[in-house]
């Protein structure tokens, strides 16, 4: 009997303070709706191998049997660490991001790309502005009402002021959960704090990613499949990079794959002081050890569709390689009642790459990742999606 094809996944997540499991419950349930609808077979259980959080899968495929074990690579701890931000602070991190991309030239720059993503960098800015406003505003009107109702003026109106802004301030911030704005504002505030740079804890994490990887890489598997979503898809740009760098890709291990989904990149490749990512996007796209496919959709507002995040950047290598740059088609692979469902919902549609499709195409995560067929050889002979943006826009390009 011939033994199932068997693949390690680990999955880098994006800017996201919320414990792994709830990437084990997310594939768990989409994977079982797509496995419904594409007709093959998915079966969810443990890993044999328990380090770190995970779980395992086993699909069959038109009678062809493949085992999948998932592992999350947690830097959810630094996230949160980023995000315990009182109010100043985050009104500080608003100006101080706003200033690093617009003093840099790379909003203007970004802008050329596509602009929903930079609509929704904008966003959180024009929120919380907003909600300043709408709070010092009612503060002050509620305050002046008392002072002249007493008679105190702004001896009682203007600490009334103050204390109902900050009130609101807070309110604001408790119903974030709807809106996203202070989350959002973490997130780039986290993304620009060092020009571009990552900072030292993230570094450490980096390292310790791709020593795990390089451990799971010793192993008995066919694929070492490496996926990467929003701000995780440079960060795994730069893993595998050191990973490669220091030799630890085995000739005669299993192949390894790389799966960005949902990029973010320009949004720190093009900030003056994000070198190593620069470096690191150049080199791992010349590499002959790994795959590397690219996915994105323009209907994600989120990400930057269909642009090359190594073409854009500016660091595009003679003899470039990868990646292999794919629309997951949202327009086609998600019925008009779906798109009508999900319509407004862009931080839903910024996930939809992990979720099933109702009208699948070309891409299936879960056939990606539970299935019976590398990464390359499932893509092998495609070319890049129609509207691949690959121009060289950014200013800022030393490594």
């Amino acid at each position: 009997m011939t033994r199932p094809f068997r693949r390690r996944v680990l999955y880098i997540p994006g800017y996201d303070p919320i414990p792994p499991r709830r990437y084990r419950e997310l594939y768990k349930r989409e994977g079982a709706e797509q496995a419904r609808i594409s007709g093959y077979g998915l079966t969810f259980g443990p890993r044999r191998d328990r380090k770190g959080f995970g779980w395992g899968v086993l699909g069959d495929f038109a009678g062809r049997q493949a085992e999948a074990e998932f592992e999350v690579l947690v830097w959810a701890d630094i996230v949160q660490g980023s995000m315990g931000q009182g109010i100043l602070a985050t009104y500080g991190q608003l100006f101080r991001t706003a200033w690093a991309y617009i003093g840099s030239g790379a909003l203007f720059r970004l802008m050329r790309l596509r602009r929903g993503p930079v609509i929704a960098a904008l966003y959180p800015v024009v929120v919380l502005l907003a909600q300043l406003l709408v709070s010092a505003l009612a503060g002050a009107l509620i305050g002046w009402a008392l002072g002249r109702l007493t008679g105190l003026g702004w001896w009682l109106g203007g600490p009334v002021m103050l204390g109902l802004t900050w009130a609101g301030l807070h309110l604001w911030r408790r119903i974030d959960g709807k809106i996203f704005a202070w989350y959002l504002m973490h997130d780039y505030a986290f993304t620009a704090q060092g020009q571009g740079a990552y900072p030292p804890a993230l570094e450490a994490r980096l390292a310790q990613f791709a020593d795990r990887i390089a451990e799971v890489l010793a192993g008995d598997w066919d694929e070492v499949l490496v996926v990467g979503h929003s701000s995780g898809a440079y960060l795994g740009v730069s893993v595998l990079a050191d990973l490669i760098r220091s030799g630890r890709v085995p000739a005669s291990g299993p192949r390894l794959s790389y799966l960005s989904l949902g990029h973010v990149v320009p949004m720190a490749s093009f900030l003056p002081r994000a070198n190593r990512l620069r470096a690191d996007l150049r080199f791992l796209s010349a590499r002959e050890e790994l795959d590397w496919v690219d996915v994105t959709a323009p209907g994600d507002a989120c990400s930057f569709g269909l642009c090359d995040p190594v073409a854009v950047s500016g660091v595009e290598p003679p003899d470039r390689r990868h990646p292999l740059v794919l629309s997951a088609a949202f327009t086609r692979t998600l019925s008009p009642e779906k798109r009508r469902a999900l319509r407004g919902r862009w931080f839903r549609l910024h996930f939809q790459y992990l979720c099933a499709f109702d009208r699948p195409g070309d891409y299936d995560y879960f056939a990606i990742t539970a299935g019976p067929s590398t990464l390359g050889r499932r893509f092998a002979g495609r070319g890049h999606s129609p509207g691949r943006i690959a121009r060289a826009v950014n200013r800022w390009t030393a490594t």
